[in-house]
């Protein structure tokens, strides 16, 4: 466990040198890593989404792609297609750029429906199919998408089948004045991204995923997960409540944080603190309570309060 935490907190520190003042977003983001799921960054431009996925491919070692979402983006533009080869009079299949480690799906919403949709096998399954062929995808692999929230015109809302996908969505935020002044000072001559250095291989992110799937979970924190899972979907403000997919990333999840924290077991507190990260953009609420300014964070809450915690 103690290797654990040396690895969580030099891929910590070394992410902290580019983010300054998120502490907690960047700590999610290795949870992220560690579980093994996406991750939907949706803030205001200029907060460092593009950054943070390129420090976080850095640190790891790892292959970095990044693909700019337009309205003219096609799916072999992301996932690549067959070169005609007039040497042999073959066709030889070129890898688009979803293969890498870390790919940045960037403005994910400003693709056509038909181009979002090319992640999905990726995103569940890490292959892709390409006429007729399956290819499997490199390992460790994290999609980090961003879409901007103030800007609707010309863009494609994801879908709610491709939203589940996403272990979690996350936003930023302004870093507090103190960091953004330290920030003015740090680029001053070039950007600290240029000089960072991998902390940690991709042997060892995958041996800690491996890890994960060993830490243990008693069957009354399952059953404390399944009870808040099932009450949203009866929850009258809720037209679609949380899926088999959430329940598996949550379980997953909470094995993660528990590791993270250097223990081989779950506790229902790491239930408590990732239940509302996990889960909340995987509900779809009712038409009333969405025009109504409900929150979804707020149902979850309002959920964990009525379910009993196992001791």
């Amino acid at each position: 466990m103690q290797d654990v935490e040396q690895v969580v907190k030099n891929l910590a520190g070394n992410l902290g040198k580019v983010i300054l003042g998120k502490d907690d977003k960047i700590e999610l983001m290795i949870l992220g890593l560690l579980a093994g799921g996406h991750i939907l960054l949706e803030d205001i431009p200029g907060v460092g989404k593009t950054t943070l996925a390129k420090a976080l491919a850095k640190s790891i070692e790892g292959s970095f792609k990044r693909i700019q979402f337009t309205p003219d983006l096609l799916p072999s533009d992301i996932l690549g297609s067959s070169i005609y080869h007039a040497q042999d009079s073959s066709f030889h299949f070129r890898k688009g750029p979803i293969f890498a480690n870390v790919v940045l799906a960037d403005e994910i919403n400003r693709a056509s429906p038909r181009t979002q949709s090319a992640l999905l096998e990726a995103m569940s399954e890490a292959q892709v199919t390409i006429e007729g062929a399956t290819y499997p995808l490199e390992q460790p692999f994290l999609v980090i998408a961003t879409q901007n929230p103030i800007e609707y015109r010309g863009t494609y809302p994801l879908p709610e089948a491709q939203l589940d996908r996403f272990w979690v969505q996350l936003a930023l935020g302004y870093p507090p004045l103190e960091q953004e002044r330290g920030m003015l000072y740090a680029q001053k001559i070039s950007h600290p991204i240029d000089s960072l250095q991998p902390v940690v291989n991709l042997s060892k992110i995958l041996e800690l995923q491996r890890q994960v799937s060993d830490v243990e979970v008693e069957t009354s924190v399952a059953d404390y997960i399944l009870a808040i899972v099932d009450a949203t979907r009866h929850h009258p403000s809720i037209s679609v409540g949380v899926s088999p997919r959430g329940s598996l990333m949550l379980f997953r999840t909470v094995r993660a944080h528990a590791l993270l924290k250097g223990r081989s077991y779950v506790i229902p507190e790491d239930v408590k603190k990732l239940l509302i990260t996990v889960l909340s953009h995987r509900i779809v609420l009712e038409t009333q309570a969405k025009y109504s300014g409900v929150r979804k964070e707020d149902l979850m809450k309002e959920i964990l309060e009525k379910i009993p915690v196992p001791r």
